[in-house]
């Protein structure tokens, strides 16, 4: 068994009337500078985010949405940001912004695997409650 692995992490919100402050969370961007670990994980709960706001515009939230999870993954298409290195990727996708799209303050954890610590962050904190 591997020795565990410090990540960061924050938590994608989608804040449909900022002057609101109200959000829900949307996914997660996890990153394991060791290992190189860039990944984003998006799960949507659109009657959630019409509940806050009805006239939400769910096509450019899913968009920008899907645009974390490309610049994470280093996808060209996504421009200069997304041949940063990871790091540098991380660091421009959690940064505070009054927008939309916002990220909680990163917080930092420990796991053998990444990738599933990413899914049990997931389960926690974005998908439905069981």
């Amino acid at each position: 068994m591997h020795a565990p692995e410090v990540y960061d992490y924050a938590i994608v919100r989608v804040v449909p009337r900022v002057e609101r402050e109200e959000f829900i969370n949307a996914g997660v961007i996890l990153s394991c500078q060791r290992t190189g670990f860039l990944q984003a994980a998006i799960a949507l709960d659109e009657a959630r985010l019409l509940a806050l706001d009805p006239h939400a515009d769910i096509d450019t939230v899913r968009r920008h949405l899907s645009a974390i999870v490309a610049i994470c993954a280093g996808d060209e298409g996504c421009g200069p940001i997304a041949r940063l290195p990871y790091r540098q990727r991380f660091h421009w996708l959690t940064a505070k912004r009054s927008a939309i799209i916002q990220t909680s303050p990163v917080h930092t954890g420990r796991c053998t695997d990444a990738a599933a610590a990413l899914e049990h962050i997931m389960d926690r904190m974005v998908r439905p409650l069981p």
